[in-house]
C-alpha cells in the first residue's frame, strides 16, 4: 500500500486565450505557460489532470447576486455603451473592463475550483490544484482587483458541504479582502491573510480586523511592510499558521499562491524567492489535511510560471532539475534559462520586534477561542446545483454548431479514452515494462487476454470465406461495446504507469494526462451506483442468448474494434460517457 499524496490538477486550455486588454497587468497567459512547464517535467506521470466542466450561473449564484451574474453574462465590449450605469454599479471598468469572454473566462477559473472541491469532499484526491483560480478579490456583488467572480468562496462553500471547519490562508501580496467579507461572520471558515498593508490596494487588513458576531476572532491578519525576506516570512508564517492548526483544528485548508509576493513582481514589493514562497505549499502539506492550492496575483509572468510549477512539483512530491527543459515558450526565460526567482538587495522594513509583536498578538487572540467550532452534519445530497443531462445535450448541440468543420465535438472528444499505448514514449517503455513485471497478476491477465484475442482473430481468418460472422452481440454492437468498455480499461494514473479500472467508476475517475484527453466532470450531479459483476453477468447472458462466445476476460476497446470491423451489421458505438 502506497501512501504517496493524490493530486487532482485542473486545466482547461482555453484559459490562456483570454485578455483582458491591451498594456493590462493580468494576463491569463501565465497559466499557459505554467502548463506547459508542468508537462515538459513530466509531472502529469504523477497526478491525475482533468478538464473541469465550467461553472454555470446558477452556480456561481451560490454566493454572487442573480442581477450580478446575469450582468456578466450579457455584457460584451459592444453592448457596455448601452449599459454604462450598471457597468459602473458593479465595478466593471479600469482595473476589472469588460473583455471579449469575460463570462466564459469567470466560468472556466471557478470550474476549476468547485471540481477540485468536489472532488476533496469526495475523497478522490488529497490535493487538488487549479492555477486559474484564487481570485480572491471579488465581491457579491461587485468587481474589484482584477477579480469577477470569486471561485474561492465558491469552493470554500463546496468544502463545507462536508468538511465542518474549513481554513483559508492567503500569501498574495494584496489582501485577500473578498474572503474575508464572506466569511466574516461565521466561526466555520477561518481566514489568514499575509499581505501588505498602508497606503497600499486594497487597503484593508488590519491587524485588529478579527470578524464580527459568530465569526468575531476567526478572521486573521498579518499586516507587512516592504522587503519581506524568506527567512522573516518563513517565521512568521510557520508560527501563526502552527497556532492555528492547534487551536481552530481545521478539517480542510484552501491555500492561494498569489505569486505577486515573489520578489521582482510589477506591482509587488516583497521579497521572497521561489523556494521561500514554496516553503509555504510545503508547510501546508506536511500537516496532511485535504488541501486546495490556487493560483492569483503574479504579474512578472516568467517568474510566475517558474513559482507554480515548481509548487506543482512539491505538491506531487517530484524533484526538477534547475535547467528549464525545452519547450513551446523557452524563449520567454532568457537569459538564464534557470526555474530559480532569487532574491534582491532591497531593504527590509519588517523588524523582528515588528514581527514578534504581529505573532505574540494573533497567539494570544487564539488563546482565547472557546472552542474548534463544530456542526451537527447531515447527509449531503446527491442533487445539487449541478447541470442536469439536458443541459448537457444542450452544449453539445451548441458545441456542435459552432464547430461544424469537425466530426466530434469538444464534449465528445473531453469523453474519448486514448488507446494506452499513447501514454508511452519510446523512451519510457522500460517504465511500462518494469511496472508489469511488478504487478504479475495485471501482467498474466493482460497477456491471456491478448492470447485469446489473436486465437480468435485467427479461427475467424480461417472461416472467412464459408461463414459470415454473427454479430458481437444484440441490437447492432452497441451491447457488445458497452460490456468491453464496462471491463477493464488501461489508463494513465498517479500510481503507477498503467492500472485497470472498473467502469463503474469511470466518471470519477478517469483522467488522461496531456491535452485534449482528459474527462469532463460534475460537481453533484445524480450518481447512481453499479455493480461491475452485475454488468459482466448481464452482457453474458445476452451474448449466451444470442448464440455468441462470452468474453473470459474484460476485453479492450482493440478486441471490439476488431470485432466490429468484421461484422457488416455492426453500428458505430457510443461515444464513452
Amino acid at each position: 500500500m502506497t501512501n504517496k499524496t493524490r493530486v487532482a490538477y485542473m486545466y482547461d486550455p482555453d484559459i490562456g486565450c483570454y485578455d483582458y486588454e491591451p498594456g493590462h497587468c493580468m494576463k491569463p497567459f501565465r497559466i499557459r505557460m505554467t502548463h506547459d512547464l508542468v508537462m515538459t517535467y513530466g509531472l502529469y506521470k504523477h497526478m491525475e489532470v482533468y478538464r473541469a466542466k465550467p461553472a454555470t450561473g446558477l452556480e456561481m449564484t451560490q454566493f454572487h447576486t442573480d442581477e450580478y451574474i446575469e450582468f456578466l453574462q450579457r455584457v460584451t465590449p459592444d453592448t457596455l455603451g448601452s449599459c454604462q450605469q450598471e457597468a459602473l454599479k458593479y465595478d466593471i471598468s479600469g482595473d476589472c473592463p469588460v473583455f471579449d469572454g469575460l463570462f466564459e473566462y469567470c466560468s472556466i477559473s471557478a470550474g476549476g475550483s468547485m471540481e477540485g472541491a468536489a472532488r476533496l469532499n469526495r475523497g478522490r484526491c488529497d490535493i487538488a490544484v487549479n492555477w486559474a483560480g484564487g481570485l480572491h478579490h471579488a465581491k457579491k456583488n461587485q468587481a474589484g482587483g482584477f477579480c469577477y467572480v470569486n471561485d474561492i468562496v465558491l469552493a470554500c462553500l463546496e468544502l463545507l458541504r462536508v468538511y465542518q471547519r474549513v481554513l483559508y490562508i492567503d500569501i498574495d501580496v494584496h489582501h485577500g479582502d473578498g474572503v474575508e467579507e464572506a466569511f466574516y461572520t461565521t466561526d466555520r471558515v477561518m481566514t489568514c491573510s499575509f499581505h501588505k498593508f498602508g497606503e497600499f490596494y486594497p487597503g484593508t487588513g488590519h491587524l485588529m480586523d478579527i470578524g464580527i458576531g459568530k465569526g468575531k476572532k476567526y478572521a486573521v491578519n498579518v499586516p507587512l511592510r516592504d522587503g519581506i525576506t524568506d527567512e522573516a516570512y518563513r517565521g512568521i508564517f510557520e508560527a501563526v499558521i502552527s497556532d492555528i492548526m492547534k487551536c481552530f483544528r481545521p478539517e480542510a485548508v484552501v491555500l492561494q499562491c498569489g505569486a505577486d509576493s515573489l520578489s521582482g513582481d510589477r506591482l509587488g514589493s516583497f521579497n521572497l524567492s521561489m523556494e521561500g514562497h514554496a516553503n509555504c505549499v510545503n508547510f501546508v502539506k506536511s500537516f496532511g489535511l485535504p488541501t486546495m492550492i490556487l493560483g492569483g496575483g503574479g504579474y512578472s509572468i516568467r517568474n510566475v510560471a517558474r513559482t507554480w510549477a515548481y509548487e506543482t512539483a512539491q505538491a506531487v512530491g517530484q524533484p526538477v532539475g534547475k535547467v528549464l527543459p525545452f519547450s513551446d515558450y523557452y524563449e520567454y526565460y532568457c537569459p538564464e534559462y534557470l526555474l530559480d526567482v532569487p532574491q534582491s538587495n532591497i531593504s527590509n522594513d519588517n523588524t523582528p520586534e515588528y514581527l514578534e509583536k504581529i505573532r505574540s498578538t494573533i497567539a494570544e487572540r487564539l488563546r482565547t477561542l472557546p472552542f474548534a467550532p463544530s456542526v451537527q452534519m447531515q447527509d449531503v445530497p446527491r442533487n445539487g446545483l449541478g447541470s442536469t443531462e439536458e443541459d448537457d445535450d444542450i452544449l453539445a448541440d451548441m458545441d456542435a454548431d459552432e464547430n461544424m468543420d469537425f466530426r466530434m465535438t469538444e464534449l465528445e472528444r473531453d469523453r474519448q479514452i486514448v488507446n494506452d499505448a499513447e501514454f508511452y514514449d519510446s523512451d519510457a517503455e522500460d517504465e511500462k515494462d518494469e511496472h508489469l513485471a511488478t504487478r504479475p497478476q495485471e501482467a498474466e491477465a493482460l497477456d491471456e487476454e491478448m492470447a485469446d484475442t489473436e486465437d480468435r482473430e485467427s479461427g475467424e481468418e480461417e472461416n472467412k470465406e464459408t461463414a459470415q460472422p454473427e454479430p458481437l452481440a444484440v441490437n447492432g454492437d452497441s451491447e457488445g461495446r458497452k460490456n468491453s468498455r464496462s471491463g477493464s480499461i488501461v489508463v494513465h494514473t498517479s500510481e503507477t504507469s498503467a492500472v485497470i479500472l472498473d467502469q463503474s467508476n469511470a466518471e470519477d475517475s478517469l483522467a488522461l494526462p496531456g491535452t485534449g484527453n482528459t474527462a469532463i466532470l460534475r460537481r453533484s450531479p445524480e450518481r447512481e451506483e453499479t455493480s461491475a459483476g452485475e454488468d459482466a453477468t448481464e452482457a453474458t447472458d445476452t451474448a449466451m442468448d444470442d448464440g455468441t462466445e462470452a468474453p473470459t476476460t474484460a476485453g479492450t476497446a482493440e478486441a471490439a474494434e476488431t470485432a466490429d470491423a468484421q461484422s457488416p451489421s455492426a453500428t458505430p458505438a457510443p461515444v464513452a460517457e
